[in-house]
């Protein structure tokens, strides 16, 4: 099961929590159900709980703003959707445009996913260099979009109306 996304008392996508933690903060009167996962049910001796997917906050929670999602490897993979930015197969590794050993370093707009022999075949040369183009252009998701990818929504019409309309 994927983590449950944390929405905000205003409905805003804040982070997502593992489903201990989202059952936790159900239990203690923080959080509500928005979304749960159908006909899955979580029992204890004295309660019953549907498996939530998608949690709400009870007290509204300021956080400050961010501009940029912050970047990591499994980060690129996501955005990318684990597909090679080379051959476009399955991608297992991150690989930098322009190459540390060239002075090129981690961030979104240098690094791509790909697929481990073409990171290997690429080795420390720009993909000019190597004779191989990328099929698509690194770019810098926003917070909520990498949110949003991180939990499988890759496209709005994946969410319920409520969130896509505040994402």
């Amino acid at each position: 099961m994927r983590d449950t996304l944390v929405l905000n008392a205003s409905f805003e996508p804040l982070s997502t929590v593992t489903l201990n933690r989202a059952v936790v903060l159900v239990l203690t009167d923080k959080a509500v159900v928005e979304q749960a996962h159908p006909g899955l049910l979580m029992r204890a001796a004295a309660v019953e709980l549907p498996v939530p997917q998608v949690i709400r906050l009870c007290r509204y929670v300021r956080v400050p703003f961010r501009r940029q999602a912050p970047w990591s490897r499994r980060g690129v993979l996501i955005r990318d959707q684990h597909r090679c930015a080379y051959c476009g197969r399955r991608a297992t590794t991150v690989d930098h445009v322009m190459p540390k050993a060239q002075g090129g370093g981690d961030g979104w707009m240098n690094t791509v996913a790909s697929c481990a022999e073409d990171n290997h075949r690429k080795a420390d040369r720009t993909p000019d260099e190597a004779g191989m183009p990328l099929l698509r252009k690194p770019f810098v998701p926003s917070p909520a979009d990498a949110m949003l990818l991180a939990l499988g929504a890759d496209e709005r019409s994946a969410l319920p109306e409520w969130l896509a309309q505040s994402a």
